[in-house]
């Protein structure tokens, strides 16, 4: 059975930073393309970056966040990264990490980041 597994988010204050990982399993982790996904309070699934090919060396990010956060893979520990920096209010969201074939329907538990002073 293909399981994603979140965590690492947390409090923070502005400006603040956090690490997200998000633990595979049940499949090929290193054959897929991953991203992540988040879902602030009373808003719709926002896309916000992507990792392309086994390397990790391809990626991708929403203009929201693009300079600040920073998608990563360890292939070797089926695990994927969301490094979080010069964090915001408006980045308080419940984020999802997702195959990138499927990140319009993420079926994980997601891990909440709330930045809030």
């Amino acid at each position: 059975e293909e399981q994603l597994v979140e965590s690492g988010g947390g409090l923070v204050q502005p400006g603040g930073s956090l690490r997200l990982s998000c633990a595979a399993s049940g499949f090929t982790f290193s054959r897929f393309a991953m991203s992540w996904v988040r879902q602030a309070p009373g808003k719709g699934l926002e896309w916000i970056s992507s990792v392309f090919g086994g390397d990790g060396t391809m990626t991708r990010y929403a203009d929201s966040v693009k300079g600040r956060f920073t998608i990563s893979r360890d292939n070797a520990k089926n695990t994927l990264y969301l490094q979080m920096n010069s964090l915001k209010p408006e980045d308080t969201a419940v984020y999802y990490c997702t195959k990138t074939t499927t990140w319009r329907t993420p079926r994980s538990q997601g891990t909440q980041v709330t930045v809030s002073s």
